[in-house]
């Protein structure tokens, strides 16, 4: 049947209730030129065995990450997810339950979520995390947002080294808050001068470790600096298996931690979903978004698992919410956890140690090709790599020949006068003769 439950007088009787003329005045906020003139050129509907033939055709024109040498990172990663991640989230009472909105009958739903949370605690070096975030990128919003709460004020500095994406993501909830974000130029070699723009006018300053071109950064400094001005330092990841590796950015005494969570257990889905990790130090923990299991004991002293905090408006009074997600990303947070049980903590040292091994590899080898430089001094399982020609050009030439090289700087700053750069990531997946043809492909192309 068709679906449309609105009679004419009901959509009237809504636009009075607002109080305006038409349907095109609920969109008056969306800038010109990005809204559309006329409906899509789209062909009229077709039956289930025409529509399977249509995006069968259509999805046959992509290369999929498995199917090739693949070195495509920039925030999303292909790693090696266990066939027991899948199996075991895919059980009917995991696939089908949601958020714990009768935590008294989630037990198993909120166990899970305060073991993902001790996980993140742990990985970050943090003393408390929530039970997850949409994404990173979000999560990052999120936690200026927090910063703003706790410092009562209300503008960041953003790192050159920070994901394009996430300042965007960081820029458009803050324009709408009115905020101030001061997002400093693109940092390629990590040169920045980040501390000169801390003053006590900051609330906090958010930078990426590795940041979006690999590059490793101390915090160290940059923590101090903020501290002295009474700012707050949230340190950021993209690529989680890092913390493997790396020294946490709890040591390096970052207030708030906060990135992307995908590389374990959840593997490359078109675009997502994804899953954001938050962690801070235990002193802002009322003024952390989203929600915090805890563990206590029952009327007859058996363990049990509690929502300790809920900072949406539905379950609090709307001034005192810090947040409004709606979910906890609840599926992946479980493929997360599964992962990283099955990891361990010596399991993901040496998943790390293999990533890093990898990439320098990789790193070794196109140095020695003409026509390309490898920038970074210091790097995790990504680099970024100065072509004689223009990256975008050169990844499409070599994914002609077979070959996913990497992300060209362009597709994520353009017009930055950055186009003969391309990032390469290289992870556990990748083989000795995939980072050969790699090679040797891109020597025939530069």
């Amino acid at each position: 049947m068709r679906y449309l439950p609105l009679t004419e007088t009901d959509r009237e009787d809504m636009l009075a209730r607002l109080g305006v003329s038409d349907v095109d005045a609920l969109f008056s906020d969306v800038p010109d030129g990005k809204l559309l003139k006329e409906p899509l050129d789209l062909p009229r509907a077709k039956g289930e065995l025409e529509v399977e033939r249509i995006l069968g055709k259509m999805s046959a024109k992509n290369t999929a990450a498995g199917s090739v040498p693949f070195f495509v990172g920039a925030g999303a990663y292909k790693h090696h997810v266990p066939a027991t991640v899948d199996h075991l989230i895919q059980r009917s009472e995991f696939l089908t339950s949601y958020t714990p909105y009768q935590p008294e009958i989630a037990q198993g739903t909120l166990q899970y979520l305060f073991e993902f949370q001790t996980q993140v605690a742990a990985l970050t070096g943090m003393e408390v995390a929530n039970a997850s975030m949409y994404d990173g990128s979000t999560g990052t919003a999120e936690a200026v947002l927090m910063a703003h709460r706790v410092t009562k004020r209300r503008k960041a500095v953003l790192s050159g080294g920070l994901h394009p994406h996430y300042t965007q993501v960081v820029e458009t909830l803050s324009e709408m808050a009115n905020d101030e974000v001061v997002a400093l130029k693109p940092d390629v070699l990590a040169t920045e001068d980040i501390l000169a723009a801390i003053d006590d006018s900051v609330s906090c300053v958010v930078v990426q470790s590795p940041d979006v071109f690999g590059n490793l950064r101390d915090l160290k400094p940059i923590a101090e600096k903020a501290h002295a001005h009474g700012a707050l330092l949230i340190a950021v990841f993209t690529e989680v298996v890092s913390l493997g590796a790396v020294t946490p950015p709890g040591a390096q005494d970052a207030d708030i931690v906060v990135g992307e969570g995908q590389s374990i257990g959840n593997a490359l889905n078109f675009g997502g979903p994804y899953v954001g990790l938050f962690a801070a130090k235990s002193k802002y923990i009322r003024q952390m978004p989203g929600r915090l299991c805890g563990e206590t004991v029952d009327a007859d002293g058996r363990r049990g698992f509690v929502l300790t905090l809920s900072t949406r408006e539905q379950h609090i009074r709307r001034d005192k919410a810090t947040s409004n997600i709606c979910t906890n990303s609840g599926l992946c947070v479980l493929a997360f956890t599964i992962h990283m049980t099955l990891l361990g903590q010596a399991g993901l040292t040496r998943l790390a140690e293999v990533n890093h091994a990898n990439a320098v590899k990789l790193a070794d080898a196109l140095a020695g090709v003409k026509g390309a430089e490898v920038l970074n001094e210091s790097f995790f399982n990504e680099f970024t790599v100065k072509l004689a020609k223009p990256a975008a050009q050169v990844a499409e030439a070599l994914a002609a020949k077979g070959i996913l090289a990497g992300v060209p700087v362009s597709r994520l700053l353009p017009g930055a006068g950055l186009d003969d750069l391309l990032i390469v990531a290289n992870t556990e997946v990748n083989t000795d003769d995939d980072r050969a043809a790699f090679v040797a492909a891109l020597a025939e192309v530069l």
